[in-house]
């Protein structure tokens, strides 16, 4: 996890298949601003309105995340979901058809700043695609209340790898354990994201999912403060191998880990 926090600089183009940025769509957009400015210190601009009221957050004025509020008419989940980079959007957008799996929404422009889709892979997945143009992507890494890593939730690891191998292009380095079944995907010998086969671990209110990973200086006093902001703690704080991690979801239920790297 620690290793993929290099992020390109802000006036990069991130590598297809990169995640590259994180975007939550909710039914209360003012009081989720209001929770996350708080817990990371995030202040908000308007960005594009597609597919209605939406604001980019920013860090110290670095753009890092997206909050949408959730359309009616739109099935899609209260969650953190990972955009992945690509050159030609309408182009992965087919191929993500051709490989098993679905496109609820787009390609379409998101003003000047990009063309986006969003997609779920054949387990039932969701994740975004953004073809940059104006937004490259999330302009800061590495510091508290910025996103750490991307990891996907799934059944199991080998038949969805495939799937996103074949559309981004990725090389994989399985965890050789006869008890855990994990994936590392790499861009260019990088490791970028994660896929970890739980199987009936998984939540049944949930299914397979992609859980965004943020920064954070002090994760047992982070447990707090979002428990104090009327969120709720999923998986209490434990130490492994990249630090301090916790889950917790968000007043209206989007579940995100937090990271405090090794001191």
């Amino acid at each position: 996890m620690t290793e993929a926090r290099e992020s390109a600089g802000p006036h990069a183009r991130r590598t297809p298949g990169t995640p590259c940025w994180v975007s939550l769509m909710v039914h209360g957009l003012a009081t989720t601003e209001e929770f996350y400015g708080e817990l990371f210190g995030w202040e908000f601009r308007p960005g594009p309105q597609q597919l209605g009221p939406y604001v980019r957050a920013l860090l110290d004025g670095h753009e890092v995340a997206g909050i949408g509020h959730l359309p009616p008419d739109r099935r899609l989940p209260v969650a953190w979901t990972p955009y992945l980079a690509s050159d030609d959007v309408d182009h992965t957008a087919e191929m993500v058809r051709l490989c098993g799996g679905t496109v609820a929404v787009g390609p379409l422009d998101a003003a000047e700043a990009g063309r986006m889709a969003i997609a779920s892979d054949p387990a039932g997945a969701v994740f975004g695609i953004w073809q940059a143009s104006a937004l490259l992507g999330t302009a800061l890494s590495g510091v508290p209340g910025t996103p750490a890593w991307n990891e996907l939730l799934t059944f199991e690891t080998e038949s969805v790898s495939k799937f996103y191998e074949t559309v981004f292009g990725y090389a994989e380095e399985p965890v050789v354990s006869a008890d855990f079944d994990y994936v590392t995907l790499h861009i260019e010998g990088r490791p970028v994201a994660g896929i970890h086969g739980i199987g009936h671990g998984l939540p049944r209110d949930r299914g397979p999912h992609w859980l965004t990973y943020f920064e954070v200086a002090d994760a047992d006093g982070t447990l707090r403060q979002v428990v104090d902001l009327g969120g709720r703690v999923v998986r209490p704080a434990h130490d492994s191998e990249h630090g301090r991690v916790a889950t917790v979801a968000d007043p209206e239920g989007a579940v995100f880990s937090v990271v405090q790297g090794p001191r």
